[in-house]
This record gives C-alpha cells, sequence and structure tokens, in this order.
C-alpha cells in the first residue's frame, strides 16, 4: 500500500509507523489502549493499494471519535491530539515550513507578514509593533497548551475562528490566535508595559482561564471581520423616523455580527390615534415583522441570520398579540418566526397575578396624550411601593383614558404557553433592575439585551432637524440627531473550573481587555459609540460553573452550593470593581461616574457589603477607593451564555447545569459525542442529575444569590419537563420574581430545541 504526500510523492505504508504515532498521542491518557485504537484505525484502512496522508490522519482522530464514552471519556483527548498533527501538517505546508513534529508552531513574524501582505490581519499588528517585539511575543508562544483542547474544542476553534487562507486553508493556528488577541487588545496601552500586558492576556487565553466573546475572538486582528463586541440595545420612539431609522442601525449593526435587543414600549398601539384620527395605528406588529425581515435579511457576515429580541410591557395594549408572534398556528400576518420576544414586567403584573387581579392594558401614545408623561419613565423605587404603581393607578382611574381590561392571570397563561411552546418571551422584571441600577442619576433601564444579561440605561435617539445646505456649491442634505442612549455589550467570561484559585490575577487583566475593546471598536452607529464612550460599560461574566462545582465535590442542590456561588462571585465582583477603579487612578474614571451609586456607595450598602461578618473593611476600603479614584466601567457584571466559547475551553455553558452526561453535538454528517468536563468516577455523582432532573427551585436560589453580587442581569434558563403543572410552572415564575433576578432567559423544555446566542456567546 502507497501512502500519497501533498507534495506528490509517496512512500510505501508502515504499520509500525502509525503503531508509534498512536502510543505517543495515547501516552498521557492512562486509560487509554492504544492497541484499541490502532485495530480501529487498521479496519479502516483495510487493503486498498494507496491512500492519501491526511486520510490516515482524519481515520485516526474519527476512529479515537467512536471510542469516546461515559466509561471512557479520554478518547476526546486523544482526538484532539490527531486533529492537531492535522492542522500543525497543513499549517506547516501552507506557510512553507518542515520541522512541524519538533516544533509545530512556524514562525509568528512570518505569519503576520504574510497575512497583513494578503489583507486578512490588521496593518497596524506591523505598524504599531516592532520585528524585534513580534520575535520576542513568538518566544512565549507555548504549543503544549494545544493539549488541553478536547475534540470538540479544536474543531469548533479550527472551524470558526482561525484565521484561514481565502481558499479556506490553514494557516493561524490556537496559540497563534490568541496571541493576536492579546496583541490587538493591548495595541493602545503605554509602550513601557503593553508586552507584559500581552502576556499576561495571552496566559489567561491559552491556560483556558478565561474566554473573550465570539465577536473579539473571531475578528481581533483581522481586517475584515466585525466589530469586538456582542450586541446592542436600542430604544425606538414613537414615530417614523426612529422606527425607520432603528431598522436601518439593526441592519448596519447585524451585519457586523451583532445581537440586537429593542425596546418598543414607546411606539402606540393598535387603533390608536395618528395625527388626532382615530383607530388608524397598526400598532407594534407590523414594526416587529419589518425588523424580523430585517434579521432574515441581513445575515451576519453570510454566516447566519441576525438575531434581534424585542421587548414590550406587559401594560402595552398589544401584548396578546405581541405573545402571540411565534406561535405556529393563526393568522401568519400577525407572525414573527425570527424574532426573540421579551416581556417587561413590573413588580405591581406579579401582585395582580399572585391575587389574581384584573390587569388594564394602555396605550402609550394616549397615556401621553392624556396624562402628560409615559408610563414607561416610571418604576417603583421600594418593594411594594413607588411611582409606577402611583402612576399606574392614575391612569386606571382617568376615564378619559381608554383600556383593555383583562385577568393578570390570563396574561400570565398566554406567556407560559409560549414559553413551553416556543422558549421565549424572556422576562425582564423591570422593577427590581432599575432599583438596582448603579446608574439611576443618569437614566432609566427599559429592557434587555437578546440574552437579558445587559441592563443599563437607554433612551430613544431623535431627529432634531433636517436642511439643505450649500457646500462648496454642491447641496447637501444635513440631519441632526440627539443622541440617546444604544447599549453596547462588550463581554468576556471567567472559566471558574480553571481559575478558581487565580481570581485576583485574571479578574484584573480580563476588565482590561474589555475596557479596551470600548477605544478599540469601529461602531457604525454612531449614537452607539457615543453611549460606549459616556458608560464604558463592560459585562464580565462566567463559565464552567457546574464543571467547578464538580471538581470541587458540590452538588448543585446543596447548602454548600449556595455558599460556594455566594463567595465566588463576591470574590469576582471585589476584584472587577478593584481593577475598574485602579484602572480609573490610570485613566480616569466613566464620564458619568459624579452623582452615581459608585461614588456615594449607595451600591455598596444596599448590597450589605459593610455589614460582612468577614470582610466588611475590605469593602470599606475599596468603597473609599472608588469614591476618591472613581472607577473606570459604569457597568461592570453580566453573565452571558457562553456556547460555543464553553465548548472551545472544554467546560460547561456559564451558569448552567449540563444537559446529559454525554450530549452530542451535530455535524452535518455525523455527531460528535461531547462528555461531561473531567468526567470520572469521583465527579459523575455531581453531574448525575442532569437540567432537567435538578430542583429548579434550586437552581433559582443559588441565581439569587448571585444577583446580589452582579450590577447586570445573567442569562439564566429554567428547564421543564414537558408534562410540568401549570400551578408548578407559575411557581417557578413567581419564586424567581420574588427572590430578585433580574430576568430569566429560555425557557426550556425537553420536547423543545432553542438556539443559544452566538453574539452574546463570552
Amino acid at each position: 500500500m502507497q501512502v500519497l504526500k501533498p507534495n506528490n510523492r509517496s512512500m510505501a505504508f508502515n504499520p509500525e509507523r502509525l503503531r508509534r504515532y498512536i502510543e505517543r498521542i495515547t501516552s498521557s491518557y492512562s486509560n487509554a489502549d492504544p492497541a484499541k485504537l490502532f485495530d480501529s484505525v487498521m479496519s479502516k484502512i483495510g487493503s486498498r493499494p494507496e491512500i492519501q496522508a491526511e486520510e490516515i490522519t482524519r481515520l485516526i482522530y474519527m476512529s479515537a471519535v467512536e471510542l469516546i464514552t461515559i466509561e471512557e471519556p479520554m478518547w476526546t483527548y486523544v482526538a484532539a491530539r490527531a486533529y492537531l498533527t492535522k492542522l500543525y501538517k497543513e499549517a506547516a505546508l501552507n506557510r512553507g515550513y518542515k520541522s512541524y513534529t519538533e516544533h509545530p508552531y512556524g514562525s509568528f513574524l512570518t505569519l503576520i507578514k504574510t497575512l497583513v501582505d494578503k489583507g486578512i490581519y490588521k496593518e497596524e499588528l506591523l505598524t504599531e509593533y516592532t520585528e524585534d517585539e513580534i520575535r520576542y511575543l513568538e518566544q512565549h508562544i507555548v504549543p503544549d497548551h494545544d493539549k488541553v483542547f478536547d475534540y470538540i474544542g479544536i474543531v469548533t476553534l479550527a472551524e470558526r475562528y482561525l484565521a484561514s487562507d481565502y481558499d479556506g486553508k490553514t494557516m493561524e493556528l490556537p496559540q497563534e490566535r490568541f496571541m493576536v488577541i492579546a496583541m490587538q487588545l493591548m495595541i493602545k496601552e503605554d509602550k513601557d508595559k503593553r508586552l507584559g500586558l500581552i502576556l499576561e492576556s495571552y496566559e489567561a487565553l491559552a491556560n483556558q482561564y478565561m474566554t473573550v466573546a465570539t465577536p473579539t475572538l473571531a475578528n481581533a486582528g483581522k481586517a475584515k471581520g466585525g466589530q469586538l463586541s456582542s450586541c446592542f440595545i436600542d430604544t425606538v420612539d414613537d414615530d417614523l423616523y426612529s422606527i425607520y431609522n432603528d431598522n436601518t442601525d439593526v441592519a448596519r449593526l447585524s451585519k457586523m455580527g451583532g445581537g440586537i435587543g429593542v425596546y418598543m414600549g414607546k411606539v402606540r398601539s393598535r387603533g390608536s390615534k395618528i395625527r388626532d384620527y382615530f383607530g388608524k395605528s397598526s400598532g407594534v406588529v407590523p414594526w416587529i415583522r419589518q425588523l424580523n425581515n430585517t434579521a432574515v435579511s441581513v445575515d451576519q457576515l453570510g454566516t447566519r441570520k441576525g438575531s434581534i429580541a424585542i421587548y414590550l410591557d406587559v401594560w402595552h395594549k398589544d401584548i396578546l398579540a405581541f405573545l402571540d408572534l411565534k406561535l405556529n398556528n393563526g393568522d401568519e400576518r400577525l407572525r414573527a418566526h425570527d424574532i426573540f420576544p421579551g416581556v417587561c414586567i413590573p413588580d405591581l403584573f406579579m401582585e395582580a397575578v399572585e391575587a389574581r387581579g384584573e390587569w388594564h392594558l394602555f396605550d402609550p401614545h394616549e397615556v401621553r396624550q392624556v396624562m402628560g408623561w409615559s408610563l414607561e419613565d416610571f418604576y417603583d423605587e421600594e418593594k411594594g411601593n413607588g411611582s409606577f404603581r402611583n402612576k399606574y393607578q392614575e391612569c386606571v382611574d382617568n376615564p378619559n383614558l381608554s383600556r383593555v381590561t383583562v385577568q393578570a392571570i390570563d396574561i400570565m397563561k398566554r406567556i407560559m404557553k409560549s414559553q413551553l411552546e416556543t422558549g421565549t418571551p424572556y422576562m425582564f422584571y423591570r422593577d427590581t433592575v432599575n432599583r438596582a441600577n448603579p446608574n439611576k442619576h443618569k437614566g432609566m433601564i427599559y429592557s434587555s439585551n437578546l440574552c437579558v444579561e445587559i441592563a443599563q440605561n437607554m433612551s430613544p435617539t431623535r431627529v432634531i432637524s433636517e436642511e439643505l445646505v450649500d457646500e462648496n456649491g454642491d447641496t447637501v442634505i444635513v440631519t441632526k440627531k440627539k443622541p440617546g442612549d444604544f447599549v453596547v455589550c462588550n463581554l468576556a467570561s471567567i472559566n471558574l473550573a480553571r481559575a478558581l484559585d487565580k481570581l485576583d490575577k485574571v479578574v484584573p487583566i480580563a476588565v482590561r481587555m474589555l475596557d479596551n475593546v470600548i477605544d478599540l471598536n469601529n461602531i457604525e452607529v454612531l449614537q452607539a459609540k457615543h453611549t460606549n464612550s459616556r458608560y464604558r460599560a463592560i459585562g464580565l461574566g462566567t463559565s464552567g460553573l457546574h464543571h467547578a462545582m464538580a471538581l470541587q465535590g458540590i452538588m448543585w442542590e446543596s447548602e454548600a452550593a449556595y455558599h460556594f456561588n455566594d463567595n465566588a462571585y463576591k470574590t469576582i465582583a471585589y476584584f472587577a470593581i478593584k481593577a475598574s477603579m485602579e484602572l480609573a487612578k490610570e485613566k480616569g474614571a466613566y464620564p458619568l461616574f459624579k452623582g452615581s451609586e459608585w461614588e456615594t456607595g449607595e451600591y455598596f450598602r444596599s448590597r450589605g457589603y459593610f455589614d460582612d461578618e468577614l470582610d466588611a473593611d475590605l469593602w470599606m476600603q475599596l468603597a473609599e477607593d472608588v469614591a476618591k479614584y472613581g472607577i473606570r466601567n459604569g457597568y461592570l457584571m453580566a453573565i452571558a451564555p457562553t456556547g460555543s466559547t464553553s465548548i472551545i475551553a472544554g467546560t460547561t455553558a456559564s451558569i448552567d447545569p449540563i444537559y446529559k452526561l454525554m450530549p452530542y453535538e451535530e455535524k452535518t454528517t455525523y455527531k460528535i459525542p461531547h462528555p461531561a468536563p473531567d468526567l470520572n468516577a469521583k465527579t459523575i455523582q455531581y453531574y448525575r442529575k442532569n437540567a432537567f432532573m435538578l430542583d429548579q427551585h434550586a437552581s433559582i436560589r443559588l441565581a439569587a444569590v448571585r444577583q446580589r453580587h452582579i450590577d447586570q442581569a445573567q442569562s439564566f434558563n429554567l428547564y421543564v419537563r414537558p408534562d410540568i403543572k401549570a400551578r408548578e410552572f407559575l411557581d417557578l415564575h413567581l419564586d424567581a420574581w420574588k427572590s430578585g433576578l433580574k430576568t430569566t432567559y429560555y425557557v426550556r423544555s425537553q420536547a423543545l430545541t432553542v438556539e443559544d446566542c452566538d453574539s452574546c456567546s463570552a
């Protein structure tokens, strides 16, 4: 049998050479029997007269994948080692170096020059860094870090994120991707400390102590990629300019890979007046359908359709039609299957649900006309008391306001029905969110983003004027706008399974990396760029919670789990706030710091940090330092879903428990087994209860104790069985609200498949 090489050479097939290679890649895994893999590969090779060399490599890693079981999960790492051999061979061939067996990585400097010349890398990688600096960084690339990948992790990274030539040929290798990201994110740092910061960033990424968000992972350092931020939130005003401008802005951001959240609560309802003509408005549904078409039409760099979440208040007259948007029956002209609905819910509604009371639906335009203010601009400053319920009651008591009166429980039933059928709507508890807003001195939070973990001040952009102007003999139209707060999400996640004992080191470098994203981004929508610079908001989150708890020997439903979550997230919060304060010392506080709860200390008092028996003094000192020096980032923590990035990091997703001990990732022609991380005789007992078996009230309790330490929100999923009783389902929602959760994300049923937001994957 002849083995055909890529360079038109051939050689006789040597089974002993294959055996030695298999022994080498299995040597680190005591339970991996090399003879088993060798026999499997040989049976597939058979007695054919010739075979391509790359086909042998493919047979090795695919045979290893076939051997993955719950009892022998280590084969996923063996398969990864074989797949890495494929990448090393291809990179060596395409980049023109030969010694990939001893030195799998070629010249980093040559790679950068080549890809800059081809227009694949940004030119600034060469103009901002000297050749000596790049050679210095090359010396710190550690190929052995590639050994931490499991099979699905390395395949995901290679197929979706590594820079390739225009014909798809492998060029960049995993550790080079991490180094390029570090170079890009630190490119504007002071040159006297820049290389040290790059190496800190590289080590955090290469050791999988943290992950950057999908847009950063995909685009950093690349010339033709999109922006580095994950997603955006816009507020639509009640006029045609705002509605159509929003659609344009959504399209411009979606084409660059951003996920979008859109608040539609200010838009008038169906049957509302237009220019004093009664019953003329078509309501929000046609505009939502327009955004639905934008999501489908303006795809994300050709890889997937756009992702847009739409939020509406539960007191809006169009709420019932809104809740039917994704249902599979009824009038298709009233459906929008490709958007993700979210409902903005005040405490008063949940109280009415629990009391089986009435609920009144109003038209926001009519409220403005009759009452002189907007109901959506208020929230309850205290539990059970505040501005929203007072203003709502004024609307109820005003005979000049039309309304639709229903039972609150009937709306809740519609919400739950839709959730069981489609996974949505998301739940946004607006009073809880706004009470906890550290920047309430500068605005209001109406809704959230595509994955419900972002909670920042929002306001609509308004057109002030349009005029014809003569410029050098040419007539131009000049439009003036007053920019609103158009929220930008800048995300990354700490891998709790790997970095739990390194939070004091990993959190500060992660905060610096995220802060730098703000200055590096070239966002086309200027009001988003303006908001980004005013608040300098970031969203540091986590992945690997279930993985970390399994390694620590902690059962999900235990009291130990409660204390673990409390301590872990309090520690992350402390180091994140401290890191942002240190950055403010160095670079200045965010422009709207004055008057914030960061400055006044209310942020710390309201969360009880000064009363902490163990470390009250630490928190008091931190609050004093923040008041004195400021804080760099107006919003700091948000736990996003981490679908693809947690797969690459070889850990469990976000704050979720595992679905199964052995789920399968589906490819076009085969399935890849994906065992729970670090699955062994010790950890299996902590994984055995999967998401659908766990008590969801226990999960809510863990989410609630985390929420105390998170200034924004969490992408928190509820996992239910299809046969859940209505009363049990309602109790979950009531528990989430009463426990102080700001949002809930998907309702995931065993009978329902929903797709995680990839834009927000951090």
